[in-house]
């Protein structure tokens, strides 16, 4: 009898493809889609009823089943909050790391066992090996697509029953097979940022939820430059929306970058040409997520990534007696930045770093 499983269907062309190539194995394939955020966009208009109309369009040709699931108050709970938690404590999140282990392989899972799933799958970008009982997250054959980066926090338990159908394939495959299916997602174009923003304006979505407190934009001599608009609208190394142009003697050299958040006094501290300011040494995470387990070795060296489609960078951690890792860098990095995930990456090294995803962290502050 055909093992049953159950694919988180989004609306792409990769959960599409997924769900294809699962039927064409031989699978009982289930779709089931995610309504994880009720809001109309800038134009009233919803895009979850647009997804969910290109997820039936695609099941009804495939011939499978599919379901949908509300868990808009879960993302509520679970992600969102913390969303904005950070934000108002002047870090930057990454929420869709949230997302895939507090809603995708969290209560997604549990529904699917619902419908009696012998594994999920997704169309993520990334491979995993189930050997002895241990299930480790590795890279995708296409690296300029891996997604191992967003799933860092995920358990043990999370990755037992899942298969990553798209884990061989290259990006330009899954198109062309979609084309020739004549599925309704072929030419769909990927979803970009975050999630429940979509395309619409980030400081525009994010004052409408969190008050913005104007303050002064100083230079690093202490020399007032400008006026800021509240400092949740700014993130380590950003050089669009400063509005600094035209200040006398330093229109040459470079342009504005910020390098720090002063919040208990409402500063933006900002720097002109020289980048140096942006570099660490070295960084320190809150708790730390290990995948399968943490290494018996307190102090090793190996690769990791503090923002997604980062190459891997050479690294020696030490793991500190509260979990929590002091992350050394064999190169200064740029811009590593408060409330984003260091991801560490190890097992066989190849050309692009380490091959398995150990674990991550969300980053508590950088050493310069």
């Amino acid at each position: 009898m055909a093992k049953t499983v159950v694919v988180g269907m989004s609306g792409g062309v990769d959960s599409s493809v997924a769900a294809l190539l699962l039927k064409n194995q031989g699978y009982n394939v289930i779709g089931l889609y995610m309504l994880n955020w009720e809001e109309n966009d800038e134009n009233g208009c919803c895009t979850a009823e647009e997804d969910y109309a290109d997820v039936r369009r695609v099941c009804a040709l495939l011939d499978i089943p599919y379901y949908t699931v509300n868990f808009a108050k879960e993302y509520m709970d679970r992600v969102f909050s913390y969303f904005l938690a950070e934000y108002k404590a002047g870090r930057t999140p990454n929420p869709d790391v949230l997302c895939n282990r507090e809603i995708k392989f969290g209560p997604f899972l549990e529904e699917a066992k619902k419908l009696g799933a012998d594994y999920i799958a997704t169309g993520h970008y990334c491979k995993i090996s189930h050997e002895g009982g241990i299930h480790r997250l590795l890279k995708a054959a296409d690296k300029n697509k891996d997604q191992t980066y967003f799933l860092n926090q995920l358990s043990q338990a999370q990755l037992k029953d899942v298969l990553f159908p798209l884990q061989d394939m290259q990006k330009p495959e899954v198109r062309k097979i979609a084309l020739e299916t004549g599925l309704a997602t072929a030419k769909k174009k990927d979803s970009t940022g975050i999630c429940f923003i979509g395309e619409r304006n980030f400081r525009k979505f994010l004052s409408t939820y969190l008050p913005a407190q104007k303050g002064k934009i100083l230079d690093l001599s202490g020399k007032e430059v400008g006026e800021h608009i509240g400092l949740m609208h700014y993130t380590l190394g950003q050089r669009r929306g400063l509005e600094l142009g035209g200040i006398k003697g330093e229109d040459e050299g470079g342009r504005w970058f910020v390098v720090r958040k002063d919040l208990a006094n409402n500063v933006l501290y900002v720097s002109h040409g020289d980048e140096a300011p942006l570099y660490s040494k070295s960084c320190e995470t809150e708790e730390f997520h290990w995948i399968v387990s943490p290494p018996e070795k307190r102090a090793f060296e190996c690769f990791a990534k503090f923002r997604y489609r980062q190459p891997d960078q050479k690294v020696c951690v030490s793991i500190q007696s509260n979990g929590s890792l002091h992350i050394e860098f064999s190169e200064k990095q740029r811009a590593v930045t408060e409330g984003q995930y260091a991801v560490l990456y190890g097992g066989e090294i190849t050309e692009h770093g380490g091959e398995e995803c150990l674990g991550g962290g969300v980053i508590k502050s950088a050493q310069y």
